[in-house]
């Protein structure tokens, strides 16, 4: 197969990176590229983000959050993880698994879109289809840091009911086990590499008539920021979700339910013994209709003033009550 080369560690910038490719490059026969993330979890398109990942965890490792266009569930990225793409007419990911079993490894696709390895699930992947192309890529576990995916993906769903699709769990490997004869990830890559595109040069050929690799860049640059790592698309897009917390405070305890759509919250009450100087259905009606994210709640209750609602209670713990912290 011919190919593309994206070295970019940057989620955001990669996924554009798909969308532009599968939209703008069209060839007559399947290409491919191999590229990696820095930490990230990678929700699907019709995800929720408030249900499928441990929003607080993310945020207290620096671990980014986005959302891609095709289906499927929940994935956590990092540097031992390569991701591969193939786009063309009916592409398939069976180049992949040949591939490692050419490698020793006795990998086999799944019915549910994962690579598999005596058991355990070494890879997932999604597709779309743009027109008369079709895009497949996937994580390819080498070396994946299991008790950190195992954090990001542990959510505290005993308090909340989400509606879109929900993540299946599968017991997961990392590939290096498999792979006594490779040093590194970097290794392992380069022989991939070689072995899919067999000898075929890279796509954007000067007399092809594809646009350059710098004119890519700046364009998929454009989309990731304008789109990709945008708040309406990784958290406006998440589907309705019900959440239910209970703190205890200062004034005594609070429960708080509230419902989540897009984004934004649209339903909210409190209840709970504790004491008030003003009703907290007041504080619930100011804050329907904003962001469900720290810095604009917090905003709001302290604007508004906690202690009148919760006495003795303060904007910071009234904001972890509506975040579940």
């Amino acid at each position: 197969m011919r190919y593309l080369i994206n070295n970019s560690t940057d989620p955001y910038f990669n996924l554009a990176f798909d969308e532009y490719c599968l939209e703008n490059i069209h060839s007559e026969e399947p290409y491919f590229f191999l590229w990696r993330n820095r930490p990230a979890v990678i929700i699907g398109l019709n995800q929720n983000a408030y249900g499928e990942v441990n929003l607080e965890y993310l945020t207290a490792h620096g671990i980014t959050l986005a959302r891609r266009v095709t289906g499927g569930g929940a994935v956590y990225h990092d540097l031992q993880n390569m991701n591969y793409t193939i786009i063309g007419r009916n592409p398939s990911p069976q180049p992949m698994v040949d591939a490692l079993r050419l490698l020793g490894v006795p990998a086999e696709l799944t019915g549910r879109n994962d690579i598999f390895v005596e058991g355990r699930k070494v890879s997932g992947y999604a597709r779309r289809v743009a027109g008369n192309q079709e895009i497949i890529h996937g994580t390819l576990m080498y070396d994946v840091d299991l008790d950190t995916l195992q954090h990001v993906l542990d959510t505290p769903a005993s308090k909340m009911k989400a509606k879109g699709i929900s993540s299946v769990r599968s017991h997961v490997a990392n590939l290096k086990e498999y792979l006594p004869q490779f040093k590194s990830l970097d290794e392992l890559q380069e022989k991939l590499f070689e072995i899919l595109s067999g000898g075929d040069g890279p796509l954007l050929a000067q007399e092809s008539g594809y646009p350059s690799q710098d004119e890519i860049n700046a364009e998929v640059g454009k989309i990731a920021a304008e789109k990709f790592a945008t708040w309406e698309f990784i958290y406006g897009h998440s589907h309705e979700a019900d959440f239910n917390y209970k703190k205890k405070l200062p004034c005594g305890t609070v429960e708080a339910s509230l419902r989540i759509d897009r984004g934004t919250i649209t339903a909210l009450t409190f209840s709970g013994d504790f004491l008030f100087d003003e009703p907290s259905e007041d504080l619930a009606k100011k804050l329907i209709g904003l962001r469900y994210d720290k810095a604009t709640l917090s905003a709001a209750i302290e604007k508004a003033g906690a202690g009148k609602y919760f006495r003795s209670a303060n904007a910071s713990e009234i904001c972890s009550l509506l975040l579940g912290e």
